[in-house]
């Protein structure tokens, strides 16, 4: 273990203050979403301040050598987050208090659990993670901001803040697990008959449509399938009355530059493209994360954005596939709900307590809710 000495922290409002490579040495090579290249493409193609995410993010060095990294916003709205505190906004609000703005560790538009606090492995964990932590409060007191979120910490992460103190929430997702699956048939071998046939007939009717599906990473995208791709994925937020808030140069940035990291899964109908699915993938894990259609076709989002992705993963012998947020349809579909988690940091003393407490009584909601819907899985039981 490497021992660091004179650590001070230092706030930088780009990405292009660091190299990539200092950076992504911090950050591994596991997940896709805390790495330079997609971090900095959104930067650099329009896809953060318009939208109210301003980057700070925290380095920490030591002679001369940065040995701790946070990517970390200033926010003045609570969109994109995928961890819901509006409640939390309007009851400051009332009081006559300003919840915003407000600091957010996270990674913009991505419900996808990783690492928070970047820390190589040959250095001392805990000593860096607390200098990270107490440079985030540090720089929210001495702004006046109302309170520091981590958004989807791994476990690490995780067990840090909860031995110092910070509130931690408890939401769901639903998630899939790969146990040594050989194929897509073997899969389907361990869910019950009914789950099993439902899932047979909806591969089949996609089928029965005349509908094609085919896989491109990244260096087998051209610039015409990222225009056809890019037109879905703002079809889908237009017709939900939402913000498209990646652009087309986004994706063809970490087309290029995370090539084979980009999953794209296309579907094509009578020569035409009709629908497709967007997916990171990290060294274990497959993230699903866009989709957008022409028209509608029967069981065509679930073949997309669901089978094809098990498909992937099982080929791949990728161990877990993280579909998104929200949706308990998945779980017939063999997506088991997942705890997931955030920390907070409350500047206001007695709203810290009113939302511990709440915290407090979601968590039991959640474990309760997480119990019930494990009833219904679609596993065989043995």
């Amino acid at each position: 273990m490497v021992a660091v000495t004179c650590m001070h922290a230092k706030i930088i409002g780009s990405l292009a203050e660091i190299s990539p490579a200092d950076w992504n040495r911090l950050a591994g090579a596991d997940n896709p979403f805390v790495q330079y290249e997609f971090l900095a493409a959104l930067e650099q193609h329009r896809c953060l301040q318009e939208y109210g995410w301003y980057p700070q993010h925290i380095l920490i060095e030591s002679n001369g050598t940065i040995v701790g990294a946070m990517p970390m916003y200033i926010k003045d709205n609570s969109y994109g987050e995928m961890v819901f505190d509006w409640g939390w906004a309007d009851a400051y609000q009332r009081a006559g208090l300003r919840y915003y703005p407000k600091l957010v560790t996270a990674i913009p538009y991505t419900p996808a659990t990783g690492p928070r606090l970047l820390i190589a492995d040959d250095y001392h964990f805990e000593q860096i993670a607390n200098e990270l932590v107490q440079a985030a409060i540090t720089h929210a007191s001495h702004h006046g901001l109302s309170s520091i979120h981590w958004l989807f910490p791994q476990s690490r992460d995780r067990d840090f803040f909860n031995s110092h103190d910070l509130i931690l929430r408890m939401g769901l997702q639903f998630q899939w697990e790969n146990q040594q699956y050989t194929s897509f048939d073997h899969y389907l071998e361990h869910l019950s008959a009914d789950k099993r046939k439902k899932i047979k007939r909806e591969r089949r009717r996609v089928s029965e449509q005349d509908i094609q599906l085919e896989i491109r990473h990244g260096d087998e995208m051209t610039e015409e399938l990222w225009d056809i791709y890019h037109r879905f994925y703002c079809n889908t937020f237009e017709r939900k009355s939402g913000m498209p808030t990646l652009s087309l140069e986004f994706f063809k940035s970490i087309g290029a530059t995370m090539p084979r990291q980009v999953v794209v899964v296309f579907a094509s109908h009578n020569g035409k493209h009709v629908a497709s699915a967007f997916n990171l993938r990290g060294t274990t894990t497959l993230y699903g994360r866009h989709w957008g259609c022409a028209e509608d076709y029967h069981s065509l989002h679930f073949e997309a954005c669901y089978y094809q992705g098990l498909d992937y993963c099982i080929a791949q012998q990728l161990q877990r596939f993280e579909p998104g947020a929200q949706g308990e349809h998945k779980l017939s579909r063999g997506f088991l709900p997942t705890p997931v988690w955030s920390a907070h940091w409350i500047a206001q003393p007695q709203f810290r307590d009113v939302i511990a407490r709440h915290v407090q009584r979601e968590r039991v909601a959640m474990e309760h809710e997480q119990m019930a819907l494990l009833e219904h899985s679609p596993f065989r039981q043995t």
